[in-house]
């Protein structure tokens, strides 16, 4: 009895312990969000301005709703190389839908046709064992080609004012597209962390076979992923559309190379089972961040891809040095 009155008042600090524990990373990415602000404002007196803020909501948007299907797939130890040339490819579905149907409905056949695309990526990957990344490469050429097809190579302009609404409008002085974004966080936050679904991804990605034993349904949340991260390829295309009124079939070229880095420098493991949403919405800030302070800085865009990249690759050292040393910390204590 005098055992068990000790014992409860140490399980809140325990808990805490443990919540701090686990989100470290998260608490460092934020630091490295943190550090990167004050440099840039620092460097450049326009970039806390109102307007370069607002732009930095703006730039985060179409990223940051790809990354979501993008760390959806990475947790399960995939990766998705199809999902700029779906962006383009729906884009394009989406303008030819709007011209015989009503905003609502071409919307939803756009994220109809990137779920589609999604699922034959997830099923060929899942049924017929195929690596990821050959099936996703070969999904960007098709993507691709059939936005060009499709378009018969035009860009489609002239599209209803309603779309630029989503771009322009604002929600007690938040862009709209971005509140939006942050909606859709909130609910992949809350799917992974508290849904068997998200469990279950975890699962998948730290031990397939494992998980499979356990009787978890590996194979349709192994497609469902895909799904996932096709369609909101597409509602990214929506966003897309509405910022400039117009649809070019080679509209986000190169966006899944930026997803991928988001996720990274977000903490997620390419090898699957570790990452949270939180920090790829950090991931994303990051990169939109760094584009932004290499414009304000006048950085030649020639220069500008080489940077990025560099910064990537020593962010993501950095973190798994940490991570490391932290493994190992740990283990010493469990011996201790």
């Amino acid at each position: 009895m005098t055992t068990e009155v000790k014992a409860a008042p140490r399980r809140p600090a325990a808990r805490v312990r443990r919540l701090i524990r686990g989100a470290q990373l998260e608490l460092r990415m934020l630091a490295m969000l943190g550090i990167l602000s004050l440099g840039l404002s620092l460097i450049s007196p326009y970039f806390f301005t109102l307007s370069n803020i607002l732009n930095l909501m703006d730039q985060s948007v179409i990223t940051g709703i790809v990354s979501i299907g993008q760390t959806f797939v990475i947790l399960i130890a995939g990766i998705d190389l199809s999902v700029g040339s779906l962006t383009g490819a729906t884009g394009i579905v989406l303008g030819l839908s709007l011209q015989t149907l009503p905003l609502p409905l071409a919307i939803a056949v756009a994220i109809i046709a990137g779920g589609l695309a999604g699922f034959v990526n997830g099923y060929i990957i899942t049924k017929g064992r195929v690596a990821a990344f050959i099936v996703t490469l070969g999904m960007m050429s098709v993507g691709r080609s059939m936005a060009y097809v499709l378009s018969g190579a035009n860009s489609i302009s002239q599209l209803p004012d309603e779309l630029g609404d989503l771009a322009s409008a604002t929600v007690f002085g938040i862009p709209l597209n971005f509140v939006v974004l942050v909606v859709l966080y909130a609910i992949a936050w809350y799917y992974l962390t508290f849904t068997k679904g998200g469990r279950t991804i975890y699962a998948i990605g730290s031990n397939a076979e494992a998980a499979r034993t356990a009787g978890l349904r590996v194979e349709f949340y192994s497609i469902l992923v895909y799904v996932i991260s096709g369609a909101l390829s597409a509602v990214a295309a929506v966003f897309l559309a509405a910022r400039i009124l117009s649809i070019d079939p080679i509209a986000a070229t190169g966006l899944e190379l930026d997803t991928i880095a988001a996720v990274v420098i977000g903490g997620a493991s390419l090898f699957g089972g570790r990452g949270t949403i939180i920090g790829t919405f950090i991931g994303v800030v990051i990169m939109v961040l760094i584009r932004n302070g290499l414009n304000l800085l006048n950085v030649n865009p020639y220069w500008q891809g080489t940077a990025i990249g560099s910064i990537i690759v020593a962010a993501v050292l950095l973190e798994r040095f940490l991570s490391a040393r932290e493994g190992l910390a740990r283990a010493g204590s469990e011996e201790g």
